[in-house]
């Protein structure tokens, strides 16, 4: 008799099909409002986002400048030691939003004093040197250190069979269809005001997973992305301090 290995096959046939990759979507941080089925194909709903900052919009790095090894001599012989004191001013800079989040305000306050500014990319015509405008409005602040952040937020949806229910149609919204990961990646740089020296880092990686149902999507998909970005802002802050505090 061979019925036993063939309904064990089917078996294991049957909690392959459990599990069902049905999409994923990467967006900014500063565009993570729920984006529904559109947001699978990059599509922002979001109005008020107009793009990200570029490094070489913060940094100062300008691509139509001829370099020479004497200037890279020159810059590797006069590079000093960051360090940006406690309970300091530091212009917090989110790229992609008027304002920081508010998390990062919160997370960043228990260490240094936030001087928030916009992190939408300059669309004004000659304006080729962003990252020395950005500077003179630090330093007309009082500021001598500016901290621009950028984020991505990474998911991926698991669809979960739920057809052994679907002949109760009133409660199908309440049953969980989705597994939804998602993972949070931040790069953080730290400008001096007064020499335009940089450095930049990127805290680890955190990543959640929670289950969702038809009525629930979005409320699950945002707690998700707030629980993310405290743990990340939290992380980047903290590593801001140990590795640059004086």
């Amino acid at each position: 008799m061979r019925l036993p290995q063939v309904n064990a096959v089917r078996a294991a046939a049957g909690l392959c099909l459990l599990l069902l990759v049905s999409g994923c979507a990467t967006r900014s941080i500063s565009d993570s409002g729920y984006q529904g089925d559109s947001g699978r194909y990059g599509r922002s709903h979001n109005t008020a986002y107009q793009g990200e900052l570029t490094e070489f919009n913060v940094l100062g790095i300008d691509t139509t400048v001829p370099v020479t090894d004497e200037a890279i001599r020159a810059a590797l012989e006069s590079r000093q030691k960051m360090t940006v004191a406690k309970n300091s001013p530091v212009m917090l800079v989110q790229s992609g939003a008027m304002i920081p989040d508010e998390a990062m305000v919160k997370a960043f306050s228990q260490y240094y004093q936030p001087i928030a500014f916009s992190g939408r990319p300059e669309r004004t015509e000659g304006k080729t040197n962003y990252a020395g405008h950005l500077r003179m409005a630090a330093a007309r602040s009082g500021t001598e250190k500016i901290m621009v952040y950028w984020g991505l937020l990474e998911s991926g949806r698991e669809n979960l069979s739920t057809k052994v229910v679907s002949w109760v149609p009133i409660l199908g919204a309440l049953v969980p269809d989705e597994n939804q990961r998602m993972r949070i990646r931040l790069k953080v740089a730290l400008v001096d005001v007064k020499t335009g020296q940089w450095e930049m880092f990127s805290p680890e990686p955190f990543e959640d997973v929670d289950f969702s149902s038809r009525g629930s999507r979005a409320a699950t998909d945002q707690a998700q992305v707030a629980l993310l970005k405290d743990k990340a802002y939290r992380a980047a802050v903290m590593q801001l301090f140990y590795k640059f505090s004086s």
